[in-house]
């Protein structure tokens, strides 16, 4: 069905190939998967049920033509609580339907106590774990998904306490957690669980979601500019780190904020308002801006990052190379000039150049679709945004000293 030629009927085009997978949603959410835990929480068992998951896909990706398609694995929660029974919680946490912290639901999926120690005896029985050294020595081959697939996926947002805090630090600095600066972490805690079965492979790390909810619609959540930077910055840190995969934005649009559990604004971390009208964040996701120092001392330079998000799509769909402008505000000027012209052609969105700034003020960066890009179909943007007109970045401010 998902190879390219199937077609659902005689008349009908073929539905289009599937060429990336990420296996299953968030396996260490009890919503998702349960029971987390059993025995007053001291046994968990989604991950057993996951690593089952986890097998019978496999295969029939495999067994269906997906074999050297991008594989992901886990697209897992960042928080999660332990605990032993209490009056609140009789089966204690994670129980049936809370969370499983993301570091340790990884180490039991590869059948691995908190000190990386593999189960033995009953206790490696119960977890569906090899129970002897002999079996340990199978564990690597007969799980071909666990140490092959192409990456494991997480969702590190900033929820909770964290709703307001930077990217790059979390205020509850669990070593079990997995938030966005505490990405390192767990590529030690996958090296270490390869190295368990002799595989000195560095799986990489997708993040297939994240986000900033804002207020409003919310009545909590970060202002709609510091969404828009706070995104910008994070991606940032994501491109410098070689473990990280991808960069994902969850989500497009907000939901409706009048219906059910949307009363207060719900999960409005869309860089849309319910019914299409753009936040700031939308132009910073379409054309990220981001300077790691914004100050410079005079005669130097800064160093400017960013990516040109449409220009890929759009040097793809035209085969020709792209351009966009660096351009800069001086205090007190009316009139943007443009310091550099940057030429993309396809490869990559990304770049990371020096710029020499003649005063304070502010930069942007802009971009032209071209008339001719297949993809400038209506939306429901087309009220709001006319993709004819040039699109900019949010502006940042600059000090030379």
């Amino acid at each position: 069905r998902y190879g390219g030629g199937y077609r659902p009927c005689a008349a009908c085009a073929p539905l289009p190939a599937i060429r990336y997978w990420e296996i299953y949603n968030e396996p260490n959410f009890g919503e998702d998967l349960a029971p987390q835990a059993i025995d007053a929480s001291r046994v968990l068992t989604a991950p057993t049920m996951f690593r089952g998951i986890v097998a019978a896909s496999w295969g029939a990706l495999r067994a269906t033509g997906h074999a050297h398609d991008t594989i992901v694995l886990g697209g897992l929660a960042a928080r999660g609580a332990d605990g032993r029974p209490s009056k609140g919680a009789p089966e204690g946490f994670p129980g049936n339907f809370g969370e499983t912290k993301p570091l340790e639901f990884i180490r039991a999926l590869y059948c691995l106590d908190n000190n990386y120690r593999e189960y033995r005896g009953g206790a490696a029985r119960v977890r569906g774990c090899p129970a002897t050294a002999a079996a340990s020595r199978r564990f690597r081959a007969q799980n071909p998904g666990l140490f092959n697939a192409s990456g494991f996926g997480v969702h590190p947002y900033p929820l909770g306490p964290d709703t307001a805090v930077p990217p790059n630090r979390t205020s509850t600095p669990d070593p079990n957690f997995a938030a966005l600066s505490q990405l390192p972490n767990m590529a030690k805690t996958l090296d270490r669980s390869f190295r368990a079965y002799g595989s000195r492979r560095h799986l990489p790390i997708w993040n297939t979601e994240y986000g900033y909810i804002t207020n409003p619609p919310n009545r909590s959540g970060v202002s709609l500019a510091t969404q828009a930077y706070y995104l910008n910055w994070a991606e940032y840190i994501s491109w410098r780190n070689p473990r990280i995969q991808s960069f994902m934005q969850y989500l497009l649009q907000d939901p409706n904020p009048t219906v059910g559990v949307s009363e207060y604004g719900g999960f409005s971390s869309g860089l849309l308002f319910y019914g299409g009208r753009p936040k700031p964040s939308y132009d910073a996701w379409r054309l990220p801006l981001y300077l790691p120092n914004a100050t410079q001392r005079r005669g130097g330079r800064l160093r400017v990052w960013g990516c040109v998000r449409p220009a890929y799509y759009a040097a793809l769909d035209t085969r020709q190379p792209q351009h966009a402008y660096i351009q800069f505000l001086a205090s007190g000027s009316g009139s943007w000039t443009t310091l550099q012209t940057l030429t993309l052609r396809g490869s990559s969105c990304y770049f990371d150049v020096p710029v020499k700034f003649p005063s304070s003020g502010t930069v942007r960066l802009a971009y032209v679709y071209p008339p001719t890009d297949l993809r400038l179909a209506p939306t429901i943007l087309s009220k709001y945004v006319d993709p004819l007109e040039p699109s900019v970045s949010r502006p940042v401010s600059i000090t030379v000293k």
